[in-house]
């Protein structure tokens, strides 16, 4: 065969193999790019998904800056290698209830101080009958009674503090903090919301809205009449739970 046979052969053969890797090429970036597609729809359909199943409740009347979903498990198996490591069952989850009762505590007295001090503030400055309102005995009692009430949640918080950081605090005092503190802030809400009139219930003051996140907060993180029965069980030795 001639020399130039040979060469044209060769070429012939070097020409397909570059169409074949070229047509390789192709394959694998159309592929790639199916493959890129298909994760990114999968993912949008998987959060277009999510986001209907933890879509905001419409029409609360409290808590409206955070979001409240429903979450539903069902048919839900967890394999033993995804389970929480040193997990306890149940008691886990209600450690985590514990400090966040903690927490709450905490909370609802800030929330009552806020509102004690929109209380006080508005009596030295609204004026009926020629005087500020803060000078007639029936307000000057709601103040000494809110003042009395935030002090006792407030030397509760710190003694609970100080016992939980020497180990020493229990569930149940957390229970007794909770309970006592939320109920104490919400019924200094509604005072303050009183106090201030028709003006209470307009969004440029607070204590309305105080009072209808406390009403949730009333409920959340164990509501107050568990806690009232955990402290009975505590106090009794009897569960009324059964």
């Amino acid at each position: 065969m001639a020399l130039s046979d040979q060469l044209t052969k060769l070429s012939a053969r070097a020409k397909e193999a570059e169409d074949r890797a070229a047509a390789a090429q192709t394959k694998a970036r159309a592929d790639l790019e199916m493959d890129v597609k298909t994760a990114r729809e999968s993912a949008k359909a998987r959060a277009d998904q999510l986001s209907k199943i933890a879509e905001d409740q419409k029409g609360k009347l409290s808590l409206r800056a955070s979001d409240t979903s429903e979450l539903v498990l069902q048919d839900v198996r967890v394999p033993k290698d995804a389970l929480l490591p040193k997990s306890g069952g149940l008691k886990s989850p209600l450690m985590c209830l514990t400090a966040a009762r903690y927490g709450i505590a905490w909370g609802a007295v800030g929330a009552a101080m806020a509102c004690y001090d929109e209380a006080v503030s508005y009596a030295k400055q609204r004026v009926m009958f020629g005087k500020p309102i803060g000078g007639y005995q029936l307000q000057q009692a709601r103040l000494a009674d809110m003042l009395t009430e935030i002090t006792k949640a407030q030397l509760l918080c710190l003694q609970l503090g100080r016992l939980k950081d020497e180990g020493k605090s229990s569930p149940q005092q957390v229970s007794l903090a909770k309970r006592n503190n939320v109920n104490m802030a919400t019924d200094i809400a509604r005072e303050t919301r009183r106090l201030l009139g028709a003006n209470g219930i307009l969004a440029e003051y607070q204590a309305m809205r105080h009072l209808a996140n406390l009403e949730s907060v009333y409920t959340y993180e164990g509501t107050h009449d568990v806690h009232t029965l955990i402290l009975g069980q505590e106090i009794t030795g009897i569960s009324a739970f059964s």
